[in-house]
């Protein structure tokens, strides 16, 4: 009798700690999104960075971490380019706003573009250059980043 009124509280017991585990699990995570921006056009950009700032106040409100990353490229450079972003005033101020938002150039575009203007191009100092944005985004994708296209 003993013995059987002691496997219920071990029960009981063993379930707690794995809740305990799996809310401290939780909270340790860290959600990982890329955005795929590759169109110049200031409504898909303006969605994109609707998307991250929902996230980032969603999660936080959660009391969770998410980093975002918005990768631009083909046409969609276009929107960090220093001279002909139209969105690059709130760029600038969401990158001060959410510190875990970044913003990537894709360099393989940067360089055609260059090309075919014939003079240098200048990316917002919020972006970085990486080598590819379409190499970018399966990387992170094979990391366990999340991917969304707006």
């Amino acid at each position: 009798m003993r013995l059987s009124l002691r496997f219920p509280f071990l029960g009981m017991a063993l379930a707690i700690a794995v809740v305990f585990s799996l809310a401290a699990h939780a909270a340790d995570k860290i959600h990982r999104v890329a955005i795929q921006v590759d169109v110049n056009d200031p409504a898909v950009m303006n969605l994109a960075l609707n998307n991250a700032s929902n996230m980032a106040s969603q999660f936080a409100s959660a009391g969770e971490k998410v980093e975002i990353e918005i990768v631009t490229y083909g046409p969609g450079l276009n929107m960090l380019r220093d001279d002909t972003s139209p969105v690059k005033a709130r760029v600038t101020a969401m990158k001060q706003s959410i510190p875990t938002l970044s913003f990537v150039a894709c360099a393989v575009t940067k360089r055609g573009m260059e090309k075919s203007e014939g003079h240098e191009i200048t990316i917002v100092p919020e972006a970085t250059v990486v080598p590819s944005g379409a190499i970018r985004l399966v990387e992170l994708q094979e990391q366990g980043w999340s991917y969304l296209k707006p």
